[in-house]
C-alpha cells in the first residue's frame, strides 16, 4: 500500500477527496468544503453582491449533485501550510500503486471515480459525462472525473500500473472495463460487446469470466491501467473466506454461498 507525502510551502494548498487524508504536521490547516476548485483554483461563481453569492451557491450545489450522482463524497478537504513548511500525507483505499500526474495546461486528464486522491489547488476538478449507455455498459457508471489547469494530481489504483498509448498498437486497444484508471484528453473511451451474440460470443462472455463488454480506448495519448480490479479482489477475498461469488459459468452468472 503506497502513500503520498506532500511538502507544502507557506501559502500552498492541496485538496483531497474526503477519506484519503492520513496525517499532517500541526502547522498545516485543514478545512472541509463542499465545492472543489474551478476556474484556476478559485471557487465557483464570480462577481460581487447577491448575484455573485447566488451564482457561487448554484455552482456548489451543481457540483455536489454531480458528485453524489457519481457515488462520491460530497466534500473536499483543503490543506494549507502556515508559518513555515508543512507536511501532509494521503493514500488510496486499495492496496496498489500511486501516480503523480503533471498537468501543464494543454491537456486534461480523465480518471475513473475511485482513482482521485489529491491535487494542488491550481488544478481544476470537474465531472465528465460519458453517456448512460456507454458508461453503464462499462460497469463504471457514466461519470468520469476531469482535471484541468496546471499542477499535480495524485491518483491511486489496485495492483500495479502500466502505461500504454493506443497509437503504439495501431490506434486502438481493448481493455477489461475494471482496469481503466485514467487517460489523457485526446483518447476516445467506449464500450463494445465481447464478440457477437453467437455461440462463441456467449462462450467468451460466460466461461471467460469477462461479462459481455470490453472498454475500447482509441487515439494518441497516455492510458494508465491497473493490474487488479476491485471485483477480482472482492472475489478473491470472498473465496478465501469460504464463499465463491462466481459459479462454474464464470462472470455472467453467479451463485451465493450459504
Amino acid at each position: 500500500m503506497q502513500m503520498a507525502v506532500v511538502n507544502l510551502q507557506p501559502g500552498q494548498t492541496v485538496y483531497c477527496e474526503a477519506g484519503k487524508f492520513l496525517f499532517k504536521t500541526v502547522n498545516v490547516t485543514m478545512e472541509t468544503r463542499l465545492s472543489g476548485p474551478s476556474n484556476g483554483g478559485q471557487p465557483q461563481g464570480g462577481g460581487g453582491g447577491m448575484g455573485g453569492m447566488l451564482r457561487q451557491a448554484m455552482g456548489t450545489a451543481m457540483q455536489v449533485g454531480q458528485r453524489m450522482l457519481a457515488g462520491e463524497s460530497m466534500a473536499f478537504q483543503y490543506f494549507s501550510a502556515q508559518g513555515g513548511e508543512g507536511t501532509v500525507g494521503f493514500a488510496g483505499v486499495l492496496p496498489g500503486e500511486m501516480r503523480a500526474l503533471e498537468l501543464d495546461g494543454t491537456r486534461a486528464w480523465f480518471a475513473e471515480k475511485d482513482a482521485f486522491v489529491a491535487a494542488e489547488s491550481t488544478v481544476d476538478f470537474g465531472i465528465a459525462f460519458q453517456g448512460g449507455r456507454t458508461g453503464m455498459s462499462g460497469g463504471e457508471g457514466f461519470i468520469l472525473e476531469k482535471f484541468t489547469g496546471r499542477g499535480t494530481v495524485i491518483i491511486a489504483g489496485a495492483g500495479n500500473f502500466i502505461d500504454l498509448n493506443p497509437a503504439d498498437f495501431g490506434g486502438r486497444i481493448e481493455v477489461d472495463t475494471g482496469c481503466v484508471v485514467a487517460f489523457e484528453e485526446g483518447i476516445q473511451y467506449g464500450v463494445q460487446r465481447v464478440g457477437g451474440l453467437n455461440r462463441q460470443g456467449i462462450m467468451n462472455a460466460v466461461f471467460g469470466g469477462e461479462g459481455l463488454s470490453l472498454a475500447t480506448l482509441e487515439g494518441n495519448g497516455r492510458v494508465i491501467l491497473q493490474s487488479l480490479t476491485i471485483e477480482s479482489l472482492a472475489n478473491a477475498l470472498r473465496k478465501a473466506q469460504g464463499g465463491d461469488k462466481q459459479g462454474p459459468t464464470g462472470g455472467l452468472f453467479s451463485t451465493n454461498a450459504g
